[in-house]
């Protein structure tokens, strides 16, 4: 989003996507996600899931 200098209000508008789920995944506070909502983003973003999420070592 942040490349693309898209406000999560208008990713949440156009996508249906819940704002306070975008928010928590931009801000990297997500603690799950629903497969549909990646499946939405990526779509959206024309990305692909490995370029949404990463893993990081606790």
């Amino acid at each position: 989003m942040g490349e693309k200098k898209l406000k999560i209000s208008e990713v949440a508008r156009d996508t249906g996507i819940n704002r306070g789920t975008i928010t928590r995944l931009y801000q990297e506070t997500a603690v799950r996600v629903e497969f549909d909502v990646l499946e939405k983003l990526c779509k959206y973003l024309d990305c692909s899931i490995g370029e949404l999420l990463e893993v990081k070592e606790d």
